[in-house]
């Protein structure tokens, strides 16, 4: 018997994703994805926010090359908190081919930070959405920031458009490279050239240090599978104007979706949407994830 049962409106991953059409370049990475459990191996904290269904790293190494994908960014889920022990045995079962990024509290050793890069993690990951946390990291951040600059990871963060304002400064303030989950959630019915999305487009040209995730239209659209037409000329531009600060990722098992889940062929079918060139998608898929995470 399962140690956690899922959430009751908990939406399983899907089952039987279609094959994409699109055939990403050799080597190409999905830089953000995450391990759930197993709970019974590896238990969900007791502070989460929410109780997810089992997504092993070995259902993770299929679905990879079953969409066509060599490598993989793990990403620390919410709902292990700061435990990264399923993380890291998905890193040392990868055969090197995967990398993570971590959840750390502001107690963490010298020692626990070399053994986290020893095992393949080269980020921090702080969530800034309120709806997720119960207290936004700003004292953990800070704290944080200049230990890691010395292992030459980066900070990664999550946050929502609107909250964006508030947080400018504190962002620019951080001394590492900063990578922005999926271009700071933009609300996309609102114009792509307007004063919203210009605010994050402002925040990606004043500091070189920053990257952007062009992922989880899923997340974001109003219109929907399988196109999600309505993120495409959002992320398209951020491509176009941050060519060598972009990545991707399915953003598998997909977490915390209420109105349906994605099938991971439809998202990648929208990549050449919005890296619209073959240089674009090398880029994109291949030569950024690679000088980020993989660079010794």
């Amino acid at each position: 018997m399962a140690a956690f049962t899922p959430d009751s409106d908990w939406l399983h991953w899907h089952q039987s994703p279609s094959k994409p059409s699109y055939v990403p370049p050799a080597g190409a990475v999905d830089a953000h994805c995450h391990v759930f459990g197993p709970g019974d191996d590896f238990p969900f904290a007791p502070e989460r926010k929410y109780t997810p269904c089992d997504a092993s790293k070995d259902q993770l190494w299929a679905l990879r090359d079953y969409l066509g994908f060599s490598r993989n960014v793990i990403v620390q889920a919410t709902c292990h908190g700061a435990d990264n022990r399923a993380l890291v045995d998905a890193l040392n079962h990868s055969n090197g081919l995967a990398r993570g990024v971590a959840t750390v509290k502001a107690s963490v050793t010298d020692e626990e930070l070399q053994a986290l890069h020893a095992a393949g993690v080269r980020g921090v990951r702080f969530n800034f959405v309120k709806r997720l946390v119960d207290a936004l990291p700003f004292d953990s951040l800070q704290s944080i920031a200049n230990r890691i600059k010395n292992l030459g990871w980066h900070i990664v963060i999550y946050f929502e458009a609107q909250e964006l304002p508030e947080l400018y400064d504190f962002f620019t303030s951080l001394p590492t490279t900063v990578v922005v989950d999926h271009m700071g959630r933009p609300d996309v019915s609102k114009d792509v050239d307007g004063p919203e999305f210009g605010l994050f487009i402002k925040l990606m040209q004043e500091n070189p240090n920053f990257w952007s995730k062009v992922s989880c239209p899923e997340r974001l659209s109003q219109e929907g599978p399988p196109n999600y037409s309505d993120v495409v000329p959002f992320a398209r531009k951020i491509v176009e104007l941050f060519p060598d600060r972009v990545l991707w990722g399915t953003d598998w098992p997909h977490p915390n979706m209420k109105n349906h889940m994605p099938d991971d062929g439809h998202l990648v079918d929208v990549i050449p949407h919005i890296a619209v060139t073959e240089e674009l998608q090398q880029k994109l898929l291949v030569d950024n994830p690679m000088a980020l995470y993989w660079a010794d």
